[in-house]
């Protein structure tokens, strides 16, 4: 079963409620830098190559919204059931902050494929703190901010 495609004002609802947990968690940096585990960030944790040296905050924002359009298709293409919007916006945080590779081949989507509740989900968040094998205090925090909305709690 192939879950209805999100577009329109759902979508943007999901990408402006991923927004409040992406942004603050990634921080703004309008000069790409190489991150912990050794990736050129800029703007709030983008990845993509930068195109240029200096991002102003409005331009990051702007990419933000379009960067999540972007995962929030990728992680649609691998999720087959239908879900509630606040589950989409969490595990669209998650996705952006993981890659949508490693979240479309993670067992927390299988487990939402299978028509789980997502009370049966939601808690596999919480494995995915670590960056370079290491446990990161900041993705422990983030994980604990996707749960609760994935839970309905934010």
């Amino acid at each position: 079963m192939k879950a209805k495609i999100i577009g329109g004002t759902a979508a943007a609802v999901i990408a402006l409620s991923a927004a409040v947990l992406v942004k603050p968690r990634e921080g703004y940096a309008p000069t790409p830098y190489i991150d912990m585990v050794g990736v050129a960030t800029y703007c709030y944790g983008d990845t993509d190559k930068p195109d240029k040296a200096y991002y102003t905050e409005a331009e990051c924002a702007a990419r933000l919204n379009s960067r999540l359009g972007e995962y929030l298709t990728g992680i649609q293409a691998c999720i087959h059931v239908p879900l509630e919007q606040h589950e989409w916006a969490a595990l669209l945080s998650w996705s952006y902050n993981v890659g949508t590779t490693a979240a479309c081949g993670s067992s927390l989507v299988r487990k939402i494929n299978t028509g789980r509740p997502a009370s049966a989900w939601c808690p596999e968040l919480d494995r995915w703190v670590y960056a370079g094998g290491k446990r990161v205090q900041g993705l422990v925090y983030r994980r604990a901010a996707e749960r609760a909305m994935c839970e309905g709690r934010k």
